[in-house]
């Protein structure tokens, strides 16, 4: 019988332990990517090894909605997806509202940008978008990214932008997007065009709207 006891005081004695792990990894989480106060954790250049990608980084996570002085209100999705070397066709410091499809909304992975974060709630939120539903060509497509910032401001807001709450209630919508243009050089031999004919392009150019500031959707354009 002692020894019964023993034993259940033992068994009692792990689970108490193993919960108090769970707890402080679950109170470690919250504290190590609080993004109520980000650059206190995950600085906006995040932890990337070369200076090219530590200003990259800096531009992937502003937090500032652009004023509408900032907007070019010529720069269209037809406009965004023209053929041809567009490298220096636009500059990261204009936004843009654009109207288009959205094809795909994934989760990013780990990025530099975002201290390599392994909690999906933590990672950019990767959506396509097309002009046209009945041509869904991957040389086509358009990115435009939400990052943990944004998500965190409409968060205080009380709107969900967690990536299966956009999946959920944007996909195969038509839709209204703002937010910063910004040239990604890490996509540029994967997009159409930059490396044209490559079979492997998954992306029209490596342009993007990163981050999203602003999506709602809208009817379909007539």
């Amino acid at each position: 019988m002692k020894k019964l006891i023993l034993l259940l005081h033992l068994v009692v004695l792990l689970f108490a332990n193993c919960a108090g792990q769970n707890s402080g990894d679950s109170q470690n989480v919250k504290k190590k990517y609080n993004f109520t106060n980000p650059d206190s954790v995950c600085p906006p250049e995040g932890n990337a090894q070369d200076q090219r990608k530590l200003e990259s980084n800096k531009l992937k996570n502003r937090n500032q909605f652009p004023e509408e002085k900032i907007f070019d209100t010529n720069i269209t999705l037809e406009k965004i997806l023209q053929p041809g070397n567009d490298k220096l066709r636009w500059n990261n410091n204009i936004a843009v509202r654009i109207t288009g499809y959205v094809y795909e909304v994934k989760h990013g992975g780990p990025e530099s940008c975002n201290c390599k974060a392994k909690n999906n709630y933590f990672h950019d939120t990767h959506i396509e978008i097309i002009l046209d539903p009945m041509n869904e060509a991957k040389s086509k497509r358009f990115i435009v990214e939400v990052t943990p910032r944004l998500r965190d401001i409409m968060r205080k807001q009380g709107i969900n932008w967690s990536t299966k709450s956009l999946r959920d209630k944007f996909l195969g919508r038509w839709v209204q997007i703002e937010g910063w243009m910004f040239f990604d050089e890490e996509h540029a031999d994967e997009s159409e065009n930059t490396n044209p004919g490559r079979e492997k392009n998954w992306r029209a150019t490596s342009w993007e709207i990163h981050p999203v500031t602003k999506m709602e959707v809208i009817e379909r354009p007539r």
